[in-house]
């Protein structure tokens, strides 16, 4: 077990070293990256000496790097992700992040487990099997409710059972519309696995809606984008329902966003920590210190789609951004004239200033997102306040249905681009110093507020200060000097028999030397965390049929799940068994619902109720067709559709055949 009952993890992405490195300087507990391969980010690995820097940051402040290897693997894969296991091993890494269960069949290192989104963890059998098999965090299903994640958690058993799973799950960040790991679109259409890092995301794209009589519902709508994910609001009841790490989203995102989201959320954690705290149900951060930040955290100033909580606190109309998959930014006001290479505007908050390379934009008028970077922006003269003249980048004819009277939004304020791109955080961890007298000099003990001791000592002549009270001041003064360290010192308590005059350059070297030591005692005190042990004999998997949507790619993974009692086995759909129509992609997200045509919502309503039916619809994407079915039983709804023939027709990576019927008895 990676966390005590009463912590909280905070866990933020890192698309690189660096970023994971700010991440941690910003207040995470732990950060996710991808290693050398195998990362489900295609452009997104990191070289072997990074992660050992990373790790070594994040150690200092016993905050903990999780890799990720969670895309599915071929057989001729296993061994290279067997090496590379060990190798991030090696490198202090301290959790793998996995999907493929062919990974449990190898010789893995004694590294923790953790069941990757891709798992699709959304029962609490599910959940308990997946703890039964060794894995010691797992990553619920984005869809979830708070009474669902809290069904889940009594399923694991008592808290502080041993092999007890933390429960991991989804605060911010983009939203799959898919259940993650049962979406094949991107697989059937381009041939690239979003089971293996290379998603071309369809879900993205505008859509034609249909109905079975080919009347059009919606035209150029991105009806499978989803607004994106905002727990803020939640974190409480999250807490509540068994939720220890919170987790954000993005390992494609820049520096400014893991540094903002990260703080933003560091600051409303701290928050329900001290909160808790005066209730007297303690909580507490899973790592050490206390992270201050230069700048006011603002997820809204990040490129967002809109927020949504999505499905925790029950089903909405309004998760989708249907209008564009784009950031439309905040609006800051109106357009007053257009000039032929110019722009004026009022701003509706006069203390709104315009920079010099902001980003605004507005909707035209088929609600079509329009970008406009800004090249200069000046006041229109000295007595004007809130009237501002913007020269685009780009020439004025590009700008349709520009007008005065149009509403004008910012998606990025180069002010608070710049704010990010500085130091902009500090943490630190807490410490009580304690300066006493030795019979030949002074020793120096330094104590942090996990426990662990550094001390120094130094001969110096006990020499009789001339101003005992300047004398005393100046003892502390010079001891309290931490900034260059990653410390910060809460108290010095003095054990002297009289304030004795001692040289700034002694006291220096003397508070460097118990820093080093302690820096040297946190590191032999810093716990590995530890590999759950499977229950023996293998805990039986739910079901004894697994479709292709089990994605079992390899033969390790197939022997998994034989060993846990699973009769019949299909292949993953990447080995291109599946040639005919089948879901594609199966989503808590209805179109019925968003666009008020769900049987459900009609219920009760004189005129309406039973005149509205759950028939399928079709999405059209150029030559693209998806089928569109709802099945209302658990308000599901499935994208059906076949692979292409050209798809089909690649290279296959290595043909799997696995038993598709039931083997017949001996009697």
């Amino acid at each position: 077990m990676s966390l005590l009952p009463h912590q909280l993890e905070l866990l933020s992405p890192a698309r690189d070293a660096d970023i994971g490195i700010e991440a941690i300087n910003h207040g995470a507990d732990a950060v996710y990256i991808g290693g050398p391969a195998f990362g489900a980010r295609a452009s997104a690995g990191n070289d072997i000496r990074d992660i050992e820097r990373l790790v070594k940051h994040a150690h200092r402040f016993n905050s903990r790097i999780f890799i990720t290897l969670n895309t599915i693997l071929r057989d001729d894969e296993l061994e290279a992700a067997r090496q590379m296991a060990w190798q991030v091993y090696e490198a202090g890494a301290d959790a793998l992040i996995i999907q493929d269960m062919g990974l449990l069949e190898i010789d893995l290192p004694p590294i923790q487990l953790h069941a990757s989104t891709q798992t699709d963890i959304r029962t609490p059998e599910k959940a308990r099997f997946l703890q039964d098999c060794g894995l010691s965090q797992i990553v619920l299903a984005r869809e979830l409710t708070v009474q669902q994640i809290a069904a889940v958690h009594k399923a694991l058993g008592p808290v502080d059972a041993p092999g007890r799973a933390n429960i991991e799950f989804f605060i911010h960040g983009a939203l799959c519309v898919a259940y993650s790991g049962q979406c094949n679109i991107s697989h059937a259409q381009t041939g690239r696995s979003a089971n293996r890092g290379d998603c071309s995301q369809a879900c993205r794209l505008p859509y034609q809606v249909t109905d079975a009589q080919g009347r059009f519902i919606a035209h150029d709508k991105h009806v499978l984008s989803m607004k994106d994910n905002n727990q803020s609001d939640n974190l409480r009841a999250l807490i509540d329902a068994g939720v220890r790490s919170f987790k954000i989203e993005g390992r494609y995102k820049d520096m400014g966003y893991v540094k903002n989201i990260t703080a933003h959320y560091r600051t409303l954690l701290d928050e329900i920590i001290e909160e808790r705290e005066a209730q007297g149900r303690p909580l507490s951060r899973s790592a050490s210190g206390r992270t201050t930040f230069t700048f006011t955290p603002d997820p809204l100033q990040n490129f967002n789609r809109e927020f949504t909580d999505y499905f925790v606190t029950g089903r909405k109309e309004d998760i989708g951004a249907f209008d564009t998959p784009k950031n439309p930014g905040q609006a800051i006001g109106w357009v007053t004239k257009v000039g032929p290479d110019f722009v004026e505007l009022e701003v509706s908050d006069p203390a709104t200033v315009l920079h010099n390379g902001d980003g605004l934009c507005y909707y035209d008028l088929h609600k079509e997102l329009v970008g406009m970077a800004i090249n200069v922006a000046e006041p229109v003269s000295a007595r004007s306040v809130g009237q501002w003249r913007v020269y685009p980048k780009d020439p004025m004819d590009g700008f349709r249905d520009l007008r005065k009277g149009t509403e004008i939004n910012r998606n990025r304020d180069m002010d608070w681009v710049r704010t990010l791109e500085k130091k902009s955080s500090d943490r630190r961890i807490g410490l009580w110093a304690h300066l006493s007298e030795t019979p030949t000099g002074f020793s120096l003990m330094l104590t942090d507020e996990d426990g662990n001791v550094g001390r120094a000592d130094v001969q110096q002549p006990h020499q009789s200060a001339t101003d005992a009270a300047k004398a005393e001041a100046s003892l502390r003064e010079q001891l309290g000097r931490f900034g260059a360290t990653v410390f910060a010192v809460h108290d010095i308590a003095l054990q002297l028999s009289q304030p004795w005059f001692v040289p700034a350059s002694v006291l220096n070297a003397l508070r460097r030397d118990a820093v080093a030591d302690l820096e040297a005692s946190r590191a032999r005190n810093f716990a590995r965390l530890l590999r759950a042990t499977p229950v023996e004999p293998p805990a039986p998997y739910p079901e004894d049929t697994l479709s292709f949507l089990g994605n079992v790619f390899n033969h390790k993974a197939h022997d998994f799940y034989v060993r846990h009692g699973v009769k019949v086995i299909d292949a993953a759909y990447e080995a291109h068994e599946e040639e005919g129509e089948v879901s594609l992609m199966i989503t808590k997200h209805c179109v019925r619902f968003s666009m008020s045509l769900c049987p459900k919502q009609a219920k009760g309503v004189t005129g309406v109720q039973g005149t509205i039916k759950a028939e399928p619809l079709m999405l059209i994407n150029g030559k693209e067709k998806l089928t569109l079915r709802f099945d209302c039983k658990p308000c599901e709804m499935h994208v059906v559709g076949k692979i292409k023939r050209q798809v089909l027709n690649q290279a296959k990576d290595i043909p799997l055949t696995f038993y598709k019927a039931r083997p017949q008895s001996a009697h």
